[in-house]
Order: C-alpha cells, then structure tokens, then sequence
C-alpha cells in the first residue's frame, strides 16, 4: 500500500517541475518575445553562416559582429535605447568598415583578414568607450551579451524586417553563391554575377549581425551564425542539406539556450551559444562526415 500511495504523489511533482522549467518562463511576454526573436534570426543568420564557412569567411563575420558595435554605441549616445536609431548607426558602421577594410586591401599589400583584425579591436574598444560614455555597467552587459527576457516589439520588428530582406535577397543571389563556392573560375567565366554577389551578400551579412546583436548582444550574436553552419558540416555534404541542418540545430539551440538563460539567470547570448556549442561537440564525435566516431571505426565501402 505505501508503495501504491508514494508513487502518485510523485508525478504531480515531476510535472510541476517540469512546468516550472519548461513552460511557466514562456508566461511573460518578454520571454515570447525574445524566443520569436531567436526563431526568426535562426532562419536568416544560419543560411548566411553555411555560406561564411564555405566561402571560408568565419572570421571574417566574427570581425564583421564587432564592427557594428561603435555605431550601435553611436546611436545609443544620440538617442539612448531607441531600436531604430542604434540599428541605423549599426548598419552604417558595419557597411563603413566592410568597405574600408576592402579598399585596404585591394590598395595595400595588407590582406583583407588582417586589416579586418584591426579594425575588429579598435571597434571594440571604441564601442566599449562611446556606451560607458553614458550608459551605466548594465547597458554595457546587454550591448556585449544580450539580456533574457529584454526584447522588445520594436526589436522584434526590426529583426522580422532583417530575416524578410535576408531571405529575399538570399533567393536572389543564391545560384551565383553556390557558383562560387564550388567553382569561382567557372563562375568568373561565365558571368558578372560573383561581384554583385559578394557585396550583396556582405550586405547581408551586416543586416543579419545587427539581428543578432539585437537579440543576443554583440560578442554573441555571430554565433548563431557560425556554430549551427559549421555543426552541419559533420551531417551532410549538400548545401541545401546543410542550410536544413543548420536551421534546425540553431532553432533547438535557440529555444534551449532561451530555458536555460532565464532558469540559470545568465545572459542570453550565453546560454543559446553554450547549447549551440553542446550540439558542435556532439557533432564533432557522432557526425556522419567526419565525426571522430565514424573516422576510429570506418563503415565498409562498396566495390565496384
């Protein structure tokens, strides 16, 4: 008899519990509103990330993600926390930088890598500079790390607005992109296509970091980028199978990281990059393509 009583006192407990962690944080709307924010980053940031790390560009996004802070910091001096006035200063920044950084290196004998790894550090600390110029040691948190449970509508709409034009000009480039990943010398050949491209696709990839800055902060919003792309590396070797890939190791590690930001009170860009990272490691180990697992005991191969 005390066995039959102990157990369904359990289960109402278990399922508290599980409400507790899993449901009860989506009550507040902010919560809502930062994981919508997260899904629809998701959907246009781990494209662009598939096409960094074929295009062998990781570095050159994680730059990229630091440039925009000083006019993030910009728009902040001029018009505090205002979503549209920092994302103006962000977006202008961001192209500035992509620009000089070109002009660099097609008129220098500096690569353009290296002359972004400068501007990547002085960015920053100008960044840093301009936000605690005015803002107080919080601000500076939620501009470097993002804070669970702070977006607002108005960053959401310019994140949807972000992932709309994403998605739409990816469509459009995305035959060229493709081209050039596999055979840039045939697409040069044949076509004009690869310049308006690559500035095209810069272009988006300044829109897309400025989505994640909004929802995860600046030192952290790259990595929705990056790490859900190289994850699919280990899964598939098509491009279309790796943008599936990506896009649903970025939402899981989202919605997860999202959970594990509020119950573990970190900041926001943290916990979604820390699941990100579980699902990297375990892609590292158990992947199909090159999983350290299928590399130690190798599947006997077909012979003709």
């Amino acid at each position: 008899m005390s066995r039959r009583r102990l157990a369904p006192s359990k289960r109402p407990n278990d399922r508290v519990m599980i409400y507790e962690l899993l449901f009860a944080p989506f009550e507040t709307e902010g919560m809502r509103l930062s994981l919508a924010a997260v899904m629809a980053l998701v959907f246009s940031a781990a494209p662009v990330g598939v096409f960094l790390m074929l295009r062998r560009m990781s570095l050159v996004g994680d730059a990229m993600s630091h440039a925009i802070l000083p006019g993030a910091a910009i728009g902040f001096l001029l018009g505090g926390l205002n979503v549209f006035t920092m994302t103006f200063g962000a977006l202008v920044a961001g192209l500035l930088i992509a620009l000089l950084a070109g002009v660099i290196a097609r008129t220098t004998e500096l690569k353009e890598d290296a002359s972004l790894a400068v501007f990547l550090l002085v960015s920053l600390a100008l960044g840093v500079v301009i936000v605690t110029a005015k803002g107080t040691d919080v601000d500076l948190m939620d501009f470097l790390f993002g804070e669970i449970g702070n977006i607002s509508r108005q960053k959401l709409l310019v994140i949807n607005g972000n992932t709309t034009i994403s998605l739409i000009v990816l469509a459009l480039i995305y035959r060229p992109l493709v081209l050039d990943c596999v055979d840039p010398g045939f697409l040069r050949s044949v076509s004009r296509a690869g310049a308006v491209a690559h500035l095209a696709f810069l272009a988006l990839l300044v829109i897309n970091l400025i989505s994640g800055f909004h929802a995860l902060g600046t030192l952290l919003g790259v990595g929705i980028m990056i790490i859900p792309a190289t994850t699919a590396a280990f899964w598939t070797r098509d491009i279309t199978g790796m943008i599936a890939v990506a896009i649903a190791s970025g939402a899981v590690s989202g919605l997860l990281g999202i959970l594990l930001s509020f119950n573990a009170k970190i900041p926001a860009g943290a916990g979604v990059i820390l699941v990100a990272g579980l699902f990297y490691i375990g892609s590292v180990l158990f992947g199909r393509i090159g999983g350290l697992l299928w590399r130690a005991f190798p599947g006997r191969h077909l012979e003709a």
